[in-house]
């Protein structure tokens, strides 16, 4: 018997360990590889797989092959060639050829063209059949559109209400003062929401309340250019239907009537509209300033879109616009930290453009009682007043010339930060900067209130601040005396990537106390009056689960707020009754 070594003895133990666990394993194939022993095993007991999640079924897109360049040399290559064919056919087909590829090249350079214009502002004039784009069941409502909104929007003027600057001047402690913010609170606290719905595709950027007084007519402007106009408390029964109410309760269902209008292009971010405002002289065309670096005009009597300005020669996008009371004058603040005059019956190429700050001016708004003096918001954090009558005097020599004089005449005068500051320390320049404010952050907005005496505005810095200027200061020619608010209030402005910035907006009605509504990060819409007091918080946990960042009031009725968050989701905030 032949005599097994240590490690013969160690290797055999270790096989018989192997097989043993095999076994219990019932792994039979590798049992059987290592020519084991045939013995009966249980058999394997089949395991139920586990529940799989359910996958959401993804809706197919149809995606637009691009059009590919084809080497022309390759093709004639490849097609057939007749051996016998003689020098008159060759000739002849080589011709041919020529032709078909010059045909094709013309095409080709047409489709690039195409392409190319796709994505590029619209700098003609647009109708509505154009502006509301390929959905004939939308074009069908244009006829509503008008006779609904435009004729009621145009059967008069609805001038813009300017303010007394002496009204409402009472003292912060005064029975005055407490008497108009009880009763403003008493009216402010029957707010409910009477109707939401989905106005525009994209998140809302901007909104404006239509003045004319039957009726409540928000103007809202989304992320990707779209224009969409509510008629919020139109019977139900005329508004549109919307997949995404179906099953829905009666109280969660969409109310009133909407249009939805492309007005800027190309329908993309780079198309936000920034700010809407209403013809100040009669309210009967809406003015719209865009990221893709134009402001369009829609008139609600032909229903033509005409663009009346365009930073393309700047190169910077439009970020505020506002107008003189008697509609004639526009100004606009744009990313480069420039203001632009513009008159509007001038035209465009009459423009005069100012770079007043170092960043971005993200905001402009015009004194309605004196509107030589103009109110700025940058991101370099200065509040800043103009008196726009000094800027208006320098000299066209300081402007930037154009490097082709003979056209320089046919493009905006424009004055850059050096000439600014050189006429600024000058004699002619003295009292330019009527007074600044320097907040904690970025300045994201600053307005003057409907009387023009009163100021407030909306900080990165997480702060609200108000001012109230005695209207001598106005009358002066010299720096404003003091701009230290008289008021700071503590309020979340961080909003984020995701939402739209916070802007503190006056209620634009004169004739009511002065107040303003702000929207909240907690899904409210605070009320503060011009001293700072608390009017009311809107809120509605059933109806409204979004952050309310645009906010607007109706121009002649108290008891009116819009707002729109987000999703492009719209709210009407009014007394129950309004809805009987």
């Amino acid at each position: 018997m032949v005599q097994l070594s240590a490690y013969d003895k160690e290797r055999e133990a270790n096989i018989a360990r192997n097989k043993a666990l095999l076994q219990q394993l019932d792994i039979k194939q590798a049992v059987s590889d290592l020519d084991l022993p045939a013995k009966q095993t249980t058999s394997t007991k089949s395991r139920a797989k586990p529940v799989q999640p359910s996958k959401k079924r993804k809706v197919q897109h149809e995606v637009e092959e691009p059009v590919r360049r084809s080497s022309r040399r390759l093709t004639r290559s490849q097609a057939q060639v007749d051996p016998n064919e003689t020098p008159k056919e060759r000739k002849k087909r080589e011709a041919e050829m020529a032709e078909r590829e010059a045909k094709e090249a013309e095409e080709e350079l047409q489709r690039e063209e195409a392409a190319r214009l796709a994505k590029r502002p619209r700098h003609n004039e647009l109708d509505l059949e154009i502006l509301i784009g390929d959905d004939e069941d939308a074009k069908t409502e244009i006829p509503s559109l008008r006779t609904n909104v435009f004729q009621p929007a145009t059967s008069q003027p609805f001038p813009k209400g300017v303010g007394d600057i002496d009204a409402y001047a009472f003292p912060e402690n005064s029975k005055k003062h407490e008497g108009a913010v009880k009763e403003l609170q008493e009216q402010m606290e029957e707010l409910k929401v009477v109707s939401r719905a989905k106005v525009t595709q994209d998140r809302i950027y901007s909104a404006a309340y239509h003045p004319e007084p039957t009726k409540d007519l928000v103007f809202f402007g989304d992320k990707h250019g779209q224009l969409g106009i509510w008629d919020a408390r139109a019977p139900t029964e005329e508004a549109g239907n919307d997949e995404e109410d179906v099953g829905e309760s009666p109280d969660l269902k969409e109310g009133g009537k909407y249009w939805r209008f492309q007005v800027h292009w190309p329908a993309t971010s780079k198309s936000s509209i920034s700010v809407i405002r209403f013809n100040p002289a009669n309210s009967h065309n809406v003015y719209t300033s865009s990221y893709d670096q134009t402001i369009r005009s829609l008139s609600f009597t032909s229903g033509i879109s005409t663009e009346v300005f365009s930073s393309e020669e700047s190169g910077e996008l439009p970020t505020g616009m506002d107008l003189t009371p008697d509609g004639h004058v526009m100004w606009v603040s744009d990313t480069g930290g420039a203001i632009t005059h513009l008159d509007l019956r001038e035209g465009p190429s009459q423009s005069r453009r100012y770079k007043v700050s170092d960043k971005k001016v993200g905001c402009v708004s015009v004194n309605p009682t004196n509107p030589h003096f103009l109110l700025t918001a940058s991101n370099n954090k200065m509040l800043r007043i103009w008196d726009v009558r000094k800027l208006l005097k320098m000299s066209s020599d300081l402007a930037v010339k154009s490097e082709d004089e003979d056209d320089s005449a046919s493009y905006p005068m424009d004055f850059d930060d050096d000439a600014v500051q050189t006429y600024y320390q000058s004699a002619k320049g003295k009292g330019i900067d009527r007074g600044s404010w320097k907040h904690g952050q970025s300045v994201s907005s600053a307005y003057w209130d409907p009387s023009g005496r009163r100021v407030v505005s909306t900080s990165y810095d997480d702060t609200l601040r108000l001012w109230d200027f005695n209207p001598s200061v106005f009358s002066q020619a010299k720096e404003f005396p003091s701009l230290r608010p008289i008021h700071e209030r503590n309020h979340d402005c961080q909003t984020g990537r995701w939402l739209t910035i916070l802007k503190a907006q006056w209620s634009p009605n004169p004739d009511v106390y002065p107040h303003f509504t702000v929207g909240n990060m907690k899904h409210s819409i605070d009320i503060f009056s011009c001293k700072g007091d608390v009017i009311a918080r809107l809120v509605d946990p059933k109806r409204i689960t979004a952050v309310q960042a645009v906010t607007c009031s109706h121009p002649s009725v108290v008891q009116r707020v819009a707002s729109g968050n987000g999703s492009g989701r719209c709210v009407l905030w009014a007394p129950a009754s309004a809805m009987e």
